[in-house]
């Protein structure tokens, strides 16, 4: 069975989402939930869950190897980042290279990079008259947003639409396939 860390930055909806969806099956297991984040809900989302939790903050993800260190203890397989805002520093990118996953509120290439996300997607997608928005799940690199794509979906946008219908659409499309496409690329290797 393989093991997930998953690194959030948020209230870790899709955290949970993960950790539900693989707890029915015997591919895989979040066995650990990070964040940058000391008042991150995601951490309260984790005890709820009994899944381990741990707060780090920029000096041990940039400046010490505390968070590789972590994860090589736990034996983590797979890092899948849901909500978390900072990028991946080299010696994790290194040590996990293809088997790093996000995913971004949009449909890359628009409206991703460095300040890109959440609500701002959603403001952005709107302000901008688009008539689509989605999701855009992808291989982690050394950018914000531009590892390899894996997998988009797309949900229309209407005139009428505020961002808060666009997010509750966009967070739709996440629940429904994150973890889907999570077990996929796990199960292709």
């Amino acid at each position: 069975m393989k093991k997930i860390a998953v690194l959030v930055s948020g209230s870790g909806s899709n955290a949970e989402n993960l950790v539900n969806y693989f707890r029915k099956g015997d591919l895989a297991r979040v066995s650990i939930i990070l964040s940058n984040k000391k008042d991150a809900f995601a951490l309260v989302r984790a005890q709820r869950l009994g899944v381990p939790s741990l707060y780090f903050d920029r000096n041990d993800f940039y400046n010490s190897s505390k968070i590789l260190e972590t994860l090589k203890e736990q034996e983590i397989d797979w890092i899948v980042l849901a909500g978390f805002l900072w990028l991946v520093p080299s010696d994790i990118l290194a040590a996990y290279e293809g088997r790093i996953v996000n995913i971004h509120p949009a449909l890359l290439p628009k409206y991703g990079g460095k300040g890109m996300y959440g609500m701002k997607v959603h403001c952005a997608v709107v302000e901008n008259g688009e008539k689509e928005t989605g999701i855009t799940i992808h291989y982690v690199n050394s950018r914000y947003d531009e590892g390899g794509m894996i997998f988009q979906a797309k949900t229309e946008v209407l005139p009428t639409d505020t961002p808060e219908m666009v997010a509750e659409k966009v967070h739709a499309l996440e629940y429904e396939h994150f973890p889907k496409v999570v077990a996929q690329i796990i199960a292709e290797q």
